[in-house]
């Protein structure tokens, strides 16, 4: 069975995006199937994909309020993996849902029959605690954290984990933290190695061994339509990227071997 992981972080800025797309790409070259959910009424992942949100018949937003089913939204890229597109046509859901019934569920509900087709399934969700953050918490196994390694990155750090917390204890008992992802890291300057050190000291193997340095190869990527691994695979951000996959392919490897030995 699939793993469900949301991408986020209510602070803007700090890389998520770049890394939900990147992750995705880098995944499928280590032969995961793989799906993106592109959660963001700004639609980036999916212009990240070469997906044009312009022309888009359905969106994620029709997933949402049930006007289509999740199979007939789906496209593949030519990254290798599939993507649930969006646009600005989301912002619908984000008011709509407050007032139908089990309106935390709804993305839940939809992935219901597609966790079986992939191993991982990504989802971007928006820089804000808003109900598609809360609808993507719901449906995931797991949150990764992309962070900047900077103090007020760490004030909404706090904020997200108790976010997090709430809703392992309520909605979503399989919800846990996956990792954090130090982005855009400077290992030059002495502000983000003060930062990442109180991040290894409180959440120690929660932090991913990779890092993502700031890599302008991977900003120019999403004007062509590419991922940054696809766009220049030998770029210095393209490779941390290709690390993290490593990462986690390891870690669920590890995860799936545990479960083995304790059924047997």
């Amino acid at each position: 069975m699939g793993k469900i992981v949301a991408l986020a972080n209510q602070k803007g800025g700090v890389g998520k995006t770049t890394t939900c797309v990147n992750l995705a790409a880098a995944l499928a070259a280590e032969r995961q199937t793989v799906l993106l959910i592109d959660l963001d009424p700004q639609g980036n992942a999916t212009v990240g994909c070469g997906v044009n949100p312009y022309q888009l018949e359905a969106t994620v937003n029709d997933v949402l309020l049930e006007r289509k089913l999740i199979t007939d939204v789906v496209q593949s890229v030519s990254s290798g993996f599939d993507v649930v597109p969006s646009n600005s046509e989301l912002t619908e859901s984000e008011v709509g849902l407050l007032s139908l019934p089990l309106r935390e569920h709804r993305l839940l509900k939809a992935l219901s029959q597609q966790r079986g087709r992939y191993d991982y399934i990504l989802i971007d969700c928006p820089p804000a605690l808003n109900m598609l953050t809360v609808n993507a918490l719901v449906a995931a196994d797991s949150v990764l954290i992309p962070m900047q390694c900077e103090y007020y990155a760490l004030e909404g750090l706090t904020a997200l984990l108790s976010t997090v917390e709430k809703i392992s204890k309520t909605a979503n008992r399989r919800l846990h933290v996956e990792g954090i992802l130090r982005t855009m890291f400077d290992a030059r300057t002495s502000l983000a190695n003060q930062v990442s050190e109180q991040l290894l000291e409180h959440f120690k193997d929660k932090v991913y061994i990779t890092s993502i340095p700031r890599n302008v190869r991977l900003a120019e990527a999403p004007s062509h339509g590419l991922p940054g691994v696809v766009y220049d695979k030998t770029a210095t951000g393209s490779l941390a990227y290709i690390s993290l996959a490593k990462e986690l392919v390891e870690k669920r490897t590890q995860e799936l071997a545990k479960r083995e030995a304790i059924v047997s």
